[in-house]
């Protein structure tokens, strides 16, 4: 899995992309990496967080970095963003999702001359190396992510930055989601809701299904309506989501008592005591025993002081 979060502002929008990329941590534990574009061009910046938290890692790029643009992720798969040199000029990608026709891909990007790939990830290539490939093969960007969206098979939403600006654009069904946030100087496009609310911005839209967006500090420009056939993720309620996040308007915490309750209501059994495991599961255990009566308890204790996620190691 992997989160992602874009910033683009009148102002030097460093910090903001620094904690919001950090509030996405729950959804990545291997690598962490942000890009941001002013005076000097793209700076980049990636850390190995398998060992430490993105905070920890990043703290002393973000005093050296500086711009009103830029973009970052959390991941559990390939380094990323990605700076990329092309005839649509120089950009930055970041991606999150999963393909599940990469040699398919492949051979249709060595057909149109991409005579090789350079990131290398565990042996893989690097899937947003790959979805940048295929964008590069259409002669604007928004004619690329609308071939990427239409060839891959599986899920890709993104978020492309460029020197005039950065496009959000949401996977063909809609299995990831992408939303949008506003303050007085900007906008940031983001997987987590509760992340910009942290950080002073409001609710502006949220993506439909295969749509792109094109975002400056003034504004957001539908460049490619969404459609009308949906399959959102539904573990993203059950598990993935932070709990205060909202997807399609529905809460992840609310979504997770309902369910809870549901269960204490066609279940038959008599237990002592009802208990959430892992995190996620205390919302569903609460819903079930408020439902049923029986005492919401926890048996098991996590040791987090040092191990957020201790169940990993």
């Amino acid at each position: 899995m992997g989160g992602i979060f874009g910033v683009i502002s009148k102002k030097n929008c460093v910090f903001d992309l620094f904690f919001g990329i950090d509030y996405h941590s729950h959804l990545g534990t291997k690598r962490g990496g942000m890009v941001v574009y002013g005076e000097n061009g793209f700076n980049r910046a990636i850390h190995n967080i398998e060992n430490s938290p993105f905070r920890t890692k990043f703290e002393h790029d973000v005093d050296e970095m500086v711009g009103n643009s830029g973009i970052g992720c959390i991941s559990d798969n390939e380094p990323q963003p990605l700076i990329v040199r092309s005839h649509l000029g120089n950009f930055a990608i970041t991606t999150v999702g999963l393909i599940s026709n990469t040699d398919e891909l492949f051979d249709m990007a060595y057909k149109k001359g991409n005579p090789h790939f350079l990131e290398q990830s565990g042996g893989n290539i690097n899937q947003t190396e790959l979805v940048a490939s295929i964008i590069n093969q259409e002669d604007d960007i928004v004619k690329g992510i609308k071939l990427a969206q239409s060839v891959i098979k599986g899920s890709m939403s993104m978020l492309i930055l460029t020197p005039e600006g950065m496009y959000a654009a949401r996977d063909r069904l809609g299995r990831t989601p992408i939303i949008i946030g506003k303050n007085n100087c900007g906008y940031c496009a983001l997987f987590e809701s509760f992340a910009y609310l942290n950080l002073g911005y409001s609710d502006y839209k949220e993506l439909g299904p295969g749509e792109i967006v094109f975002i400056t500090p003034e504004s957001v420009e539908t460049v490619s309506p969404p459609g009308e056939e949906m399959k959102i993720c539904s573990f993203l309620w059950v598990y993935y989501g932070y709990p205060t996040s909202c997807y399609e308007g529905i809460n992840v915490e609310n979504m997770r008592y309902r369910c809870g309750a549901k269960l204490a209501e066609r279940d038959n059994v008599k237990p002592d005591i009802v208990a959430g495991v892992p995190d996620s599961g205390t919302a569903h255990a609460v819903g079930y025993a408020n439902q049923s009566g029986i005492p919401f308890a926890r048996p098991l204790i996590k040791y987090t002081p040092t191990w957020p996620r201790s169940f990993m190691p």
